[in-house]
């Protein structure tokens, strides 16, 4: 039986954003951090997706400046490109161990994650290849080809007809396309980065409440896109860096479509917004509410509250169905169909998070799809995995005698079964004065 998290608590609304700069680490140590993460993913992550997936050798090939999603994870520096080629090669041992090869030109900063195996003299790199797959004489290879995941198709036409005809026909003929293997490789969350992801995600809710408070919007004057760009320069200034344009739309009574962009922030209008960061390589995904008081108001109406928690309820009901062994489909289905039977309007669309935004794993509806994702839809959900609750709800509220939208977006982790909040979850308004 599917377990739902008992973190309910309301995420933390006070504090400048600047209070969080003492915690984000100099470029220096966070360069230190995420070289040991990869480090040790590569020892215990690693030799436990390619046993499961069933590759005891597993082909990274990419080129300059056209790496892909998937390399830049298995190098320690985001600054450490491919430089003109780059092969890296895991070989599963008998006893299980992953020796790690690299076949590159020299001066990358790898050397000690790394074995160099190239004999550059005597031989082509596509050569130093071929004779390191001879020599270790894989019965099943893995190299990045994909129809459905884009992650794990990072393997170009050229470089696919290159690396063929190195390995020549024995060993061409024991390749296999490695999706399941680069997916479960990128969604895999270590226990440390597990440990880390709530301090991430506080740091994006610090922002948003700054954000969404009179620190920065002066109703009558502030408008959506006001809002927006100080979010970004706000993570800027912090040394962080968005991975998409934020978002600020707002409700307001008689407003039957949401606004955004120029519009300004009036008294009594229901703001949300939808921001993300990166920071030591992992991402945040967030949307959150807020509601501008009205003079004389010290809270928010009683409608707009209640449709606040048939969102958190959702959310709740969403943590129910996700149970180890389903897909995504499969759990968009029986959330859906339980909303349905608790009265709630709910519409799906949670997607898997990390080291991208949008990541690599089971997606759980689309905002246009409600009835089955094809292909990513199709991936079973994991342990120790990490996704984006996002969702939303439409209710009436009888203060403004219409329908609103309330739309959440919180980062969650799946493990041990059950489902985690990255840093607690918005049980409450945000109230800007």
């Amino acid at each position: 039986m599917a377990m739902s998290n008992a973190v309910t608590d309301q995420i933390i609304t006070g504090g400048r954003p600047s209070d969080w700069a003492g915690k984000i680490l100099p470029l220096r140590e966070q360069a230190k951090v995420t070289k040991g993460w990869m480090v040790h993913r590569l020892e215990t992550i690693l030799p436990e997706l390619m046993q499961r997936e069933g590759f005891d050798m597993w082909l990274v090939n990419v080129r300059e400046y056209n790496e892909g999603p998937l390399v830049m994870t298995l190098l320690p520096s985001p600054m450490i490109t491919a430089r003109r080629r780059t092969t890296l090669v895991f070989w599963r041992r008998p006893d299980g161990s992953v020796e790690r090869l690299i076949l590159a030109r020299p001066g990358l900063d790898v050397y000690d994650v790394y074995t160099d195996e190239w004999k550059r003299g005597e031989e082509t790199q596509w050569e130093a290849l071929a004779r390191v797959v001879r020599e270790r004489d894989p019965k099943c290879i893995g190299i990045n080809c994909s129809e459905v995941h884009q992650f794990a198709d990072d393997l170009t036409y050229t470089e696919h007809a290159q690396l063929m005809a190195a390995l020549g026909p024995v060993y061409a003929g024991r390749t296999k396309w490695a999706e399941r293997l680069s997916v479960g490789w990128l969604e895999r969350r270590s226990p440390i980065e597990l440990e880390a992801y709530p301090g991430i995600q506080q740091i994006a809710y610090g922002i948003i409440a700054e954000g969404f408070s009179s620190r920065v919007i002066h109703p009558g004057v502030t408008t959506c896109d006001d809002v927006v760009w100080w979010m970004r320069q706000r993570t800027q200034d912090l040394g962080l860096s968005c991975w998409f344009q934020p978002s600020v739309r707002l409700q307001r009574k008689g407003l039957l479509a949401r606004a955004d962009g120029g519009a300004v922030i009036m008294h009594g209008d229901s703001l949300h917004c939808d921001f993300g960061l990166h920071y030591l390589g992992l991402a945040t995904d967030t949307q959150q509410q807020a509601y501008v008081l009205r003079n004389g108001e010290d809270d928010a109406p009683a409608g707009l509250k209640a449709a606040l928690a048939t969102c958190n309820r959702l959310q709740d009901v969403l943590a129910e169905n996700m149970i180890a062994g389903r897909t995504g489909n499969e759990i968009l289905a029986a959330s859906l169909a339980q909303a349905k039977g608790e009265g709630i309007k709910a519409t799906i669309y949670t997607h898997p998070i990390g080291f991208h935004g949008h990541a690599a794993g089971p997606y759980i509806g689309l905002g246009d799809n409600q009835i089955a994702v094809p292909g990513t839809g199709e991936y079973e959900l994991f342990d120790d995995t990490c996704y984006s609750f996002e969702l939303n709800i439409q209710q009436f509220v009888p203060e403004w005698d219409q329908d609103v939208r309330i739309a959440l977006e919180t980062d969650v982790a799946f493990t041990g079964g059950k489902i985690v909040y990255l840093g607690g979850r918005q049980t409450a308004l945000h109230l800007v004065q």
